[in-house]
């Protein structure tokens, strides 16, 4: 755990975790949402995407590993780690670390925001009391939906107990309503519920206009898996979106973003610091340049458009085994969706990024660049970018901070933290769940052989 800094309850000028010190003035347009983030989901992203619509800002507070273990129960992620997701979520405007477990009005007074937003389920703190007690009371709380069908709870529950139920063998089957529990019409309302959802993730800063597009690749599920025959496939739009625009060049990354962290997260943003020196060195960001992109675009943008093509759960868990992914294609992907540094998604990218596969993006030319980093996650037999390295392509992006952080990394983290879980088991007399966790031990050191 790290260090953890105090500060007073109503901290004064110079004592506040992060700019500003000095009181903002309050308005109705600068929204306050607050949690504990701990590998952040698609629903943490739900909740700000939410909060985001509501406002013109948007102030995440983010709480203390000491916090939340006093409150709550230990984190899996470090706070640096859980700012780091908070920070890279395209709706949030800053992030303050420290935030208070039950929510301040000295605090949200101090940052400027009317209104605290949050999800509509309860939250107590280690005494039973509602976390929201005093915004309530001022009249400065506000409700949103709560994301369904994903919780932290439900991810610890799938590492712990090795269950596949999660995995989807087709999307596309899926939003058709063909594919997934319940009666056809069951099926047919969660297709158009997750479609919609995908939707409303592909905005832009402000939740309200067009942002990343979003593509789905098309092939079959050899050709996706690879090595052996590449099959032809093609993309078909899932969304439309902000395409690529004259002079930005065009990255790919791909992965399979299994609970998307700070580890996938760096990642990006060192492709994007890459692409923004190499846009430094062609002059991108000479005032004669952006003067003259605003002037013919209405607005400037980045030198890179970043493409991320996202793995299906079967490719996933042909590569690692045991039930990887955590976390399904659907909520990897919306996952990665929300992502700042994100401008396209391709559902069900093939794990080998061929020649044939990149000369058929729907962007009418070769990407400029393919990118990856030093990777032992997933044990290779095979080098999956030899076609990128001989199209002279490939880029590797340096080891970061965070470079270890990935989904066998969490996993890992779980199981070290699982005599607490244990313990809970035991006094419910759930003798099962006991025994799904030592078979994913063993399930775990096989795949490591």
């Amino acid at each position: 755990m790290e260090e953890e800094k105090q500060y007073p309850d109503v901290p004064t000028s110079g004592e506040w975790p992060v700019y500003p010190q000095e009181d903002l003035p309050v308005s109705k347009d600068r929204i306050w949402i607050d949690g504990c983030f701990d590998f952040s989901h698609h629903g943490h992203a739900g909740a700000m995407l939410q909060a985001r619509q509501l406002g013109k800002e948007l102030v995440v507070g983010v709480h203390s590993d000491q916090a939340i273990l006093e409150n709550k129960g230990p984190t899996v992620m470090t706070l640096k780690e859980r700012v780091s997701a908070v920070d890279a979520c395209r709706w949030s405007t800053s992030s303050i670390p420290y935030a208070p477990y039950v929510t301040s009005l000295p605090w949200i007074s101090h940052y400027g925001c009317q209104y605290v937003v949050h999800g509509d389920d309860i939250t107590s703190d280690s005494s039973g009391e509602d976390c929201y007690r005093f915004v309530k009371a001022a009249g400065r709380f506000l409700v949103v939906k709560r994301t369904p069908g994903i919780s932290t709870t439900d991810l610890v529950g799938r590492m712990l107990l090795c269950t596949r139920t999660h995995f989807i063998k087709s999307l596309s089957d899926v939003f058709a309503g063909k594919e997934g529990s319940g009666n056809p019409e069951e099926k047919r309302k969660t297709g158009e519920e997750m479609t919609q959802r995908i939707k409303d993730y592909a905005t832009d800063e402000t939740g309200l206009q067009r942002g990343p597009e979003v593509w789905s690749w098309n092939a079959s599920q050899r050709a996706k898996a690879g090595p052996g025959d590449v099959a032809e496939g093609f993309c078909s739009q899932m969304v439309p979106g902000k395409g690529p625009k004259p002079g930005q060049r065009i990255v790919y990354v791909d992965g399979g973003f299994d609970l998307f962290s700070s580890g996938h997260i760096e990642f990006l943003r060192s492709v994007t610091r890459m692409e923004e020196a190499i846009g430094r060195k062609s002059g991108w960001y000479e005032e004669g340049a952006q003067k003259e992109r605003i002037s013919q675009y209405s607005e400037d943008y980045p030198p890179a458009y970043l493409v991320a093509g996202v793995h299906d759960d079967h490719v996933i868990n042909h590569w690692k085994g045991v039930n990887y992914p955590i976390m399904n294609i659907f909520e990897r992907g919306l996952c990665v969706l929300q992502c700042r540094y994100v401008h396209a998604v391709i559902f069900s990218a093939p794990f080998t990024p061929s020649k044939l596969y990149l000369t058929a993006l729907p962007y009418h030319r070769t990407p400029d660049a393919v990118y990856h980093g030093p990777t032992s996650f997933m044990p290779m037999t095979y080098d999956p970018y030899t076609e990128a390295k001989e199209m002279g392509i490939f880029q590797e992006v340096e080891r970061h901070d965070f470079q270890d952080v990935n989904a066998g990394e969490i996993v890992q983290r779980i199981m070290k933290g699982r005599a607490a879980y244990e313990e809970r088991q035991k006094k419910k007399g759930d003798k099962a769940v006991l025994e799904e966790i030592k078979r994913r031990e063993e399930l775990e050191r096989q795949a490591a052989k």
